[in-house]
């Protein structure tokens, strides 16, 4: 089989790093990544990687010059501000996040590089779930949401693209995204176990810091890599949106004691807690549980990234009511041909023990 070569912008995000994990087990793919950080110390030999800002068009016009051909794009790259979820609304963070994109898709196109199918990311807010109550379940097929967001842009702009070039081209729309990715901006994996850290240092219980009870689903970053793996090839994901889930619903509260019990910690009760406040204020707790379990995990700040507000934002930390509930249909994926799920319970486990294995998280 002819080698093709994946091109993963956003290398060391949540599912850029999943996306290396995955297409670098196949022999048939040749790996590059792009991102601003290199990739840690068990990521960094297993494919070329370029540093490159994806704000400056020149520095991404002559990383595609060093590549050679480029078959596909696998899209992982985000721009969020400080704090987060404000910055969902304000129009730069719309123009960032399009402006990278087409610095890096303008010169791929304009060099002749073969590209052949470009996998991108949005997500729930697609539906408006950070405006207003969404349908249940979601579907892809329903008239766009009427509000402004990046993921419009970066849309219309690839499918003129994609029109004028004819390469190919699919988008995703996971729920909550896990994995084992640091000091990003919407991963809750770590967030959970560094607060799980800190109350046992503190002798105190894991209590759900979180608000009223809501139904979730998750996404698993290693399922999305699969799929952009699965959709590179699959005439059926030529051009299409899919959503794409574990493929179960989960409420905090009920898997809350399988997460402790993976991070050795007892539960106790609900206790209503802004992590976004709580962890910076027990930074000092962090630095001596790195030092005394030896781990090699980061300064906090550089473990948290923007993901303490997201957990605020996903446990309803700010909510007086159960927010209405966000579930999205699946049907169309699995009819297409991706029928792949992890249950969302084991799930948690296997980030958790992954991220202990790593001596990232304190191992019970």
């Amino acid at each position: 089989m002819a080698q093709k070569t994946v091109l993963i912008a956003g290398a060391t995000g949540v599912v850029g790093r999943a996306a290396l994990d995955h297409f670098a087990q196949m022999p048939e793919w040749r790996v590059v990544t792009l991102s601003r950080r290199r990739p840690d110390a068990a990521h960094a030999d297993r494919a070329q990687h370029l540093s490159v800002d994806l704000t400056n068009p020149q520095a991404c016009a002559d990383a595609i010059a060093s590549i050679g051909e480029i078959t596909h794009l696998a899209y992982a790259a985000l721009f969020e501000k400080p704090g987060l979820v404000k910055g969902w609304r304000e129009p730069d963070q719309m123009q960032t996040n399009l402006a990278m994109l087409r610095n890096l898709l303008t010169p791929m196109t304009q060099a002749g590089h073969g590209l052949r199918h470009v996998s991108l990311l949005q997500g729930t807010k697609a539906y408006g779930v950070h405006l207003h109550p969404v349908a249940v379940p979601a579907r892809e097929d329903k008239p766009r949401d009427q509000h402004e967001n990046f993921y419009w842009l970066q849309e219309d702009y690839l499918r003129e693209m994609a029109h004028r070039e004819g390469f190919g081209f699919t988008i995703f729309r996971p729920q909550l995204i896990f994995g084992d990715a640091l000091g990003v901006a919407m991963n809750l994996v770590p967030i959970i176990g560094v607060y799980a850290a800190i109350r046992r240092a503190k002798g105190q219980p894991f209590s759900y810091p979180g608000g009223p009870t809501n139904i979730l689903e998750a996404t698993d970053a290693r399922l999305v890599a699969r799929a952009m793996a699965w959709a590179s090839e699959a005439e059926r994901a030529r051009n299409q949106t899919f959503n794409i889930t574990n493929g179960d619903v989960f409420a905090w509260r009920n898997v809350w004691p399988a997460i402790a019990d993976a991070l050795g910690i007892a539960c106790g009760p609900d206790e209503a807690l802004r992590l976004a406040h709580y962890l910076p204020e027990h930074s000092s707790v962090w630095d001596q549980i790195v030092a005394e379990h030896r781990l090699v995990a980061p300064a906090l700040s550089q473990m948290l990234g923007e993901s303490h507000h997201y957990a605020d934002f996903c446990f309803g930390a700010h909510a007086r009511q159960a927010p209405p509930p966000v579930i999205v249909s699946t049907i169309k994926l699995r009819q297409a041909g991706f029928a792949d799920c992890i249950d969302t319970e084991r799930m948690f486990r296997d980030w958790i023990a992954i991220l202990q294995n790593q001596r990232v998280l304190p191992t019970p």
